[in-house]
């Protein structure tokens, strides 16, 4: 039985563990169309044992015109069932990059009140790094029950995020490139408005990092978001391009003790569409 359960697991951690009945490990790898993968290819050419593919735009709402937007109670909790996950079970999400969508996966899980959920500290890269054992093997899985209690505090649209704008008492940081943050590039969606959202702060998901892609310390945490301006006792909203890396900086805040953290799910996707939004760029 595990005790207690950490946002971050080492792998040494899951080796561990592997065996215990309670534990599912769920694969929620997604890529950029310029990284040029197959997340699913992947997938089934190599992943640890009893590993079920985690399809994150089947834990999207298909009626959003936006990616990977939050799906219904129903769809997250259809979804969830065929992947044999309920309440009695601790999920560890990994990717194949280290550490990148599988945040946002260990995000939408708490969003729905799912209390045992942790991310694999490096991914599938540093166990295989390591030589730990993969398979191509998929093992047969039973409904479960998942109760779902949907926290609407850990997600917010752009109305809210417009009201903290003026908001002396809140802050909004930004996961992207420094230079798309600047609006010095264009962004990889077509449509988008270079820049960012006024008053809002550029920490970059990879200065998290490890070089490793293992999350840095807890000092090294604090000290990189202080030293950009971020007051860690007010309230904070999480953006990005799509929400997708806007959840490795809502993960980092969660493991330095940070609890008052909304992610905005449309983040530049959307933000940067609208023609009613004011942008802010570098002068």
């Amino acid at each position: 039985m595990i005790d207690e359960v950490n946002s971050l697991v080492s792998t040494e951690w899951l080796e561990h563990n592997l065996s215990l009945t309670e534990l599912r490990i769920l694969d929620a790898s997604w890529y950029l169309p310029s990284q040029g993968r197959d997340p699913k290819s992947d997938f089934f050419d190599k992943h640890i044992q009893g590993t079920k593919y985690f399809d994150i735009e089947k834990f999207s709402d298909p009626r959003n015109q936006l990616p990977h937007m939050v799906p219904s109670v129903e769809q997250f909790c259809s979804e969830l069932s065929k992947l044999g996950v309920g309440d009695e079970h601790h999920v560890v999400f990994y990717d194949g990059l280290g550490l990148f969508s599988a945040a946002r996966a260990w995000w939408l899980f708490k969003l729905f009140g799912f209390r045992r959920v942790s991310v694999l500290d490096g991914g599938l890269p540093k166990w295989v790094s390591e030589k730990k054992p993969v398979t191509s093997e998929i093992e047969p899985q039973t409904l479960h029950h998942f109760t779902p209690d949907f926290n609407k505090r850990l997600v917010c649209d752009w109305t809210k995020v417009k009201r903290v704008m003026i908001d002396s008492a809140s802050q909004i940081v930004d996961a992207r490139p420094q230079d798309r943050f600047n609006g010095l590039v264009s962004e990889p969606r077509p449509g988008l408005k270079p820049g960012h959202i006024p008053g809002s702060i550029n920490v970059c998901y990879k200065s998290l990092l490890n070089i490793d892609q293992t999350m840095k310390s807890n000092t090294e945490l604090r000290t990189i978001f202080e030293s950009q301006g971020l007051d860690l006792n007010l309230p904070i909203v999480t953006s990005c391009g799509s929400g997708v890396t806007a959840a490795i900086l809502s993960l980092a805040l969660n493991i330095i003790g940070v609890r008052d953290v909304t992610l905005y799910d449309g983040s530049w996707a959307e933000w940067g569409m609208r023609s009613d939004l004011d942008v802010a760029t570098s002068e």
